[in-house]
């Protein structure tokens, strides 16, 4: 069972994005980062043991003197260092983790998009030792390569398998298992691509989509969980691409999924108000995954778009919901 804490406070509200919550604990540091996306702004909030004392720091992406609406924030957190990612209508930028100085900035190419598409970047995360992934609306994944320190990031390979929009991208958190990919891709067609990553990146598996656009996704001990506009988590084989189980979570549609690395939890959070905590587990006799629910928390009145746990063991979470000016906090009891 989870309680609610005090709320923090945001200076503007939250836009309806999937995945519109991110979250880092650095180690060996009493604070938290949060950042949440509202048109061209992003929001980053430093905060301490008490909600009351946050600190704010807001961040606007310019590109050729103007302003462009933010899809997508998140920490990508490598061995050596950790970056904030923004991606947007016209490229992707990179800053040190508390948004204080820029680091790179990657232009979008509009001539590699189909004519009157809407092009965007979208879909972030880090992948093995020193690389960050971000996917675009043309379907293309781009992998940067990350130096340990200072600004010479460059782009080391393209991945070309989706044919729409993708929409999020997931790395596994630990050790994968053998034969698992350690890097998925989703797009809004709901195709999953399972990537094996190492000097350079292997397509293993495909999944084909049934109908819903896949809004989330995340890997874990080689499983994937997977989240839809129909309101379904399926979980897969990350090795075979196999479905293991299939879960009618929600009334509405997924707009965010995340994983605690360290203990298998769940969390989902969807345009019907509710945020579930689920527990994934394997039967170490048949190696089925199993997926057990945990906790519900109703967010009154509220289409939530951003939902994270705060700690690897899944015993804290926040919240966030479209136009809400503040990000809800729970704790376990």
């Amino acid at each position: 069972m989870y309680r609610r804490e005090k709320s923090i406070a945001l200076r503007s509200s939250s836009s309806a994005l999937y995945n519109n919550l991110s979250v880092l604990r650095p180690p060996h540091k009493p604070v938290a980062y949060l950042g949440t996306v509202h048109g061209p702004t992003v929001t980053v909030v430093t905060a301490g043991g008490d909600a009351a004392g946050c600190a704010q720091r807001q961040l606007q992406p310019r590109a050729g003197g103007g302003t462009s609406l933010v899809t997508q924030a998140a920490w990508c957190v490598l061995p050596a260092r950790i970056l904030l990612v923004l991606t947007c209508q016209k490229g992707i930028q990179m800053y040190e983790s508390d948004g204080s100085i820029m680091v790179y900035w990657h232009a979008l190419d509009v001539t590699e998009h189909p004519p009157a598409q809407a092009v965007f970047a979208r879909g972030i995360a880090a992948a093995g030792e020193r690389f960050i992934c971000v996917g675009t609306s043309s379907g293309m994944v781009l992998v940067f390569d990350i130096p340990h320190k200072g600004t010479n990031i460059t782009v080391s390979e393209v991945l070309k398998e989706h044919h729409h929009p993708i929409t999020d991208i997931a790395a596994e958190l630990g050790q994968a298992p053998d034969g698992a990919g350690d890097l998925v891709t989703a797009d809004d067609a709901g195709t999953l691509c399972v990537w094996g990553s190492a000097e350079d990146f292997s397509l293993l598996t495909r999944i084909p989509g049934f109908g819903w656009t896949c809004s989330s996704v995340k890997l874990w001990d080689g499983v994937i969980a997977a989240g839809y506009g129909s309101g379904q988590i399926r979980l897969y084989e990350a090795g075979t691409g196999v479905l293991r189980a299939e879960v009618g979570a929600h009334a509405r549609w997924i707009y965010a999924l995340d994983l605690a690395p360290a203990t298998g939890k769940l969390l989902s959070g969807a345009e019907d108000s509710f945020v579930h905590v689920w527990k994934i587990s394997r039967d170490p006799d048949t190696d089925d995954v199993e997926m057990e629910h945990c906790h519900a928390e109703c967010v009154t009145d509220t289409q939530i778009c951003g939902a994270r746990f705060c700690d690897p063991d899944g015993n804290s979470f926040a919240v966030t919901g479209y136009d809400l000016s503040e990000i809800f906090c729970y704790s376990q009891l």
